[in-house]
């Protein structure tokens, strides 16, 4: 595995062009679309005049996918599907993103960038709660579908989620029994991510410490009591969850009891678990560097990689 740093911000506003196509997760038509009538994706961008490319993309009612296969000289066969996050309002597509792509590119890992449907406008919130978990579980298996082309082991192929994103991806490490798939020639690759990487996550929906704005928009304003324990991750977690590993600060907007419930969660049901928590970075961060402990993130996750990931049978 190559040991070269990668930049922060590693995509200029001059590299849009080269980004990988778009490809659809649902080819055959995306499930409850009638229901997005007039839902019209919209862009901003956050750059602020700064050289890296930093967009939030909202109303998505059609998800894609991004796929930047490992290079035939540093392929470790490990493969990970990367959910931005974005208060289930959006997508924070380059920091949480692409520019993660190409960091796990140059470890070897090839990547996918999932743009999941966020569930609904304002004036709708709840309308689409499984979507995102719908879209994640698809990506998986059109990862594993491809595995041999892409030179990927398909019993390496995990998930990485910030903020509700993470939430998204906690979900999809804790529902893969719940998975239906409507394509029979996706239905013998498994939903079930083999490893998991929470950033900065959202987790719990139930307890005091939740992010509300997530749950709102996911759920609804008067969701089922039923259905906020499912989708509250460290409620489900059990022995054959995937491994994980969580990054945090304690100065986070989304408070760092969200990843620990879910630490303490993997402890109990025996799951490996590897968290690291430092003291400041706030929220949203990505692969920015501040000057601080948390820049060294990148270098747990590629330690975690190798000791954990490139260990599993």
């Amino acid at each position: 595995m190559t040991t070269d740093p990668i930049p922060p911000f590693a995509i200029l506003r001059t590299e849009l062009s080269t980004l990988p196509p778009e490809q659809p997760v649902w080819p055959e038509g995306v499930p409850d679309l009638p229901l997005l009538d007039g839902h019209t994706p919209v862009e901003r961008d956050d750059s602020r005049g700064a050289v890296h490319l930093d967009r939030f993309i909202g109303n998505i009612s059609v998800p894609g996918l991004f796929a930047y296969p490992a290079a035939a000289a540093n392929n470790t066969g490990a493969a990970v599907l990367v959910c931005p996050g974005g208060g289930y309002g959006g997508v924070a597509i380059d920091k949480e993103g692409h520019d993660l792509a190409r960091f796990f590119n140059s470890i070897g890992v090839s990547a996918f960038v999932l743009k999941y449907r966020v569930p609904a406008p304002d004036d709708r919130h709840g309308l689409l709660t499984y979507a995102p978990l719908r879209d994640a579980q698809r990506s998986l298996r059109l990862i594993r579908s491809k595995a041999k082309d892409l030179g990927i082991n398909p019993s390496r192929v995990g998930i990485m989620g910030f903020s509700s994103g993470g939430h998204l991806a906690a979900t999809t490490s804790t529902l893969f029994d719940d998975a239906p798939e409507s394509d029979p020639s996706l239905k013998q690759f498994s939903a079930r991510p083999d490893f998991t990487i929470l950033v900065y996550s959202v987790i719990t929906i139930t307890q005091e410490f939740m992010h509300s704005g997530s749950r709102l928009r996911l759920l609804g304003p008067n969701p089922d009591p039923a259905l906020t324990r499912k989708f509250s991750p460290e409620t489900q977690v059990k022995e054959d969850t995937p491994p994980c590993l969580l990054i945090h600060t304690g100065d986070d907007s989304v408070p760092v009891q969200n990843s620990i419930a879910y630490y303490l969660a993997a402890q109990k049901a025996k799951v490996p678990a590897e968290m690291h928590l430092f003291a400041a970075g706030g929220h949203g961060y990505g692969m920015k560097k501040r000057g601080l402990p948390i820049d060294s993130w990148t270098d747990r996750v590629k330690d975690w990689i190798s000791s954990t990931v490139l260990t599993l049978p």
